[in-house]
């Protein structure tokens, strides 16, 4: 691991391998209060999902419907936070309540690529007053750029890959490009990057470690491969081992 300035300044990211969406598998399903507990009882970090729900809370959930991880169908969006709690989906409020510092919390903020940054105003507003570790990051530049305006101050990352995944064709060739390029850096200015290890090493991402600002491999599910993502990487993002 390198120790740059801004490495040393993020040391609390950097620091422990971090489990993806909590330490799930078995009876324990990921985003949920049991996956983020286990991760905490073997010292790891914590990464997780945030959705917005027809009332605007942030909730703690990856996909955009229900029926991959509850018993429910439909779309999260067009849910109310009570429904979704009935559902076992916590709000980032009792997440933060569950975790209460014990464990760096790295949020990733989904994006319907709307230009829509209801999801952002909201998590800022519930994350004000905590004073764990903790990120946010996401996909989408505009949302990046939205926290970086709204709250300056907040540790905020990108996530990012080739961008060549079917998931991107509904997006205009500029932004896939842009997506691909990382050519936003520069007006999203991120902290950090989390990117697939599979596309490493891709020089933008070279470039932006080489000038001592901290990259997270994800997601990796084997030894051998957080062997080969930490040649890239100073951090990992891992899923379905102990890292």
């Amino acid at each position: 691991m390198r120790f740059t300035r801004q490495v040393r300044t993020l040391d609390w990211l950097v620091a422990r391998p971090i489990a993806h969406r909590g330490l799930h598998g078995g009876d324990v399903v990921e985003n949920t209060p049991a996956a983020f507990a286990a991760a905490m009882a073997e010292g790891y970090t914590i990464e997780c999902d945030l959705q917005l729900t027809a009332d605007g809370e942030a909730v703690v959930f990856h996909d955009e419907r229900l029926e991959r991880l509850t018993a429910a169908k439909g779309w999260v969006k067009d849910m109310n936070a009570a429904g979704l709690r009935a559902l076992g989906v916590q709000t980032l409020a009792e997440l933060l309540e569950q975790v209460a510092g014990k464990a760096p919390l790295l949020i990733e903020i989904k994006s319907h690529w709307d230009g829509n940054v209801a999801l952002v105003k909201r998590a800022l507003g519930v994350l004000k007053s905590y004073e764990g570790a903790h990120c946010l990051m996401s996909f989408d530049p505009e949302l990046i750029a939205a926290v970086k305006q709204l709250s300056p101050h907040s540790i905020r990352g990108i996530v990012a890959d080739r961008a060549v995944d079917s998931y991107y064709t509904a997006l205009p060739f500029s932004r896939r490009l842009e997506l691909r390029a990382l050519s936003h850096l520069p007006r999203t200015a991120p902290h950090f990057i989390s990117y697939n290890f599979r596309d490493l090493p891709f020089a933008p991402v070279t470039a932006y470690r080489q000038d001592g600002n901290p990259v997270i491999g994800w997601t990796i599910r084997s030894h051998e491969d957080a062997s080969a993502a930490r040649r890239y990487s100073d951090q990992i993002t891992f899923e379905g081992f102990r890292a």
